[in-house]
């Protein structure tokens, strides 16, 4: 099962995070920017790749906390169960709402840059 990694390259956060992934050689094929990725073959749009991390492992995409703990749980030994915290009732529920907090927060943390902030929710819903 091949996977790839898909980060915010303009975030100073997230692609410190990108470079842990593969330093600690965690079970992923690639890891990439968005902005370097071509999103349609991934099956993936600039609007959900700007929201959250995305793993997409052969043609299926989960994103966020999910994206996280599914990398975790491929990586085996003790990422295993970091892993399965973050996808499995009822640790998820304190996950999904710690990343949706970093995510909008990344550019106010240390390392973070203006570049990090989410760009503004689109009133429009489009």
């Amino acid at each position: 099962m091949t996977a790839t990694l898909v980060y915010d390259g303009d975030c100073a956060i997230c692609t410190s995070s990108a470079r842990l992934v593969e330093r600690w050689r965690l079970d992923v094929d690639e890891v990439i920017p968005w902005q370097h990725a071509d999103l349609e073959e991934l099956g993936l749009t600039a609007a959900e790749c700007q929201e959250a991390v995305q793993l997409v492992e052969d043609g299926q995409v989960t994103s966020a906390h999910e994206a996280v703990g599914r990398l975790l749980i491929r990586s085996g030994k003790g990422w295993r169960l970091l892993g399965a915290l973050a996808v499995r009732r009822p640790t998820c529920w304190l996950a999904a709402p710690a990343y949706r907090w970093v995510a909008r927060n990344r550019h106010r943390l240390p390392g973070g840059t203006p570049a990090c902030a989410m760009p503004p929710p689109n009133p429009g819903g489009s």
